[in-house]
């Protein structure tokens, strides 16, 4: 079965809603998401990943780079309720995974 990840503009503030899943079937659909994101100017961009079941290892790594790229920037990516497996990797990889930024 073949997995899906859809992007969508946030209304209210600069970045993007994901829906689906992150991994193989899914790497060049969120690849471009990424990079709208990151393409967009302002100080701070946020992607909602309250829709998100699932993002494997190189999605996460996706993510961390995006941040750390925009880190070095001076900008921010802003991630907004991450899936469970975002959470666990993060727990279990803390200093690879420094860059990401979660919303309280």
């Amino acid at each position: 079965m073949t997995t899906t990840l859809t992007a969508l503009p946030l209304p209210d503030r600069p970045g993007a809603r994901l829906s689906g899943s992150g991994d193989l079937d899914t790497r060049q659909a969120l690849s471009a998401a990424i990079g709208v994101v990151t393409g967009l100017p302002d100080p701070v961009v946020h992607l909602d990943l309250s829709a998100v079941a699932f993002l494997d290892m190189a999605a996460v790594a996706a993510l961390v780079e995006a941040s750390a790229t925009l880190s070095g920037q001076g900008r921010r990516l802003l991630l907004h309720d991450p899936p469970y497996s975002l959470r666990k990797v993060v727990e279990m990889f803390p200093d690879e995974c420094a860059a990401l930024e979660v919303a309280a």
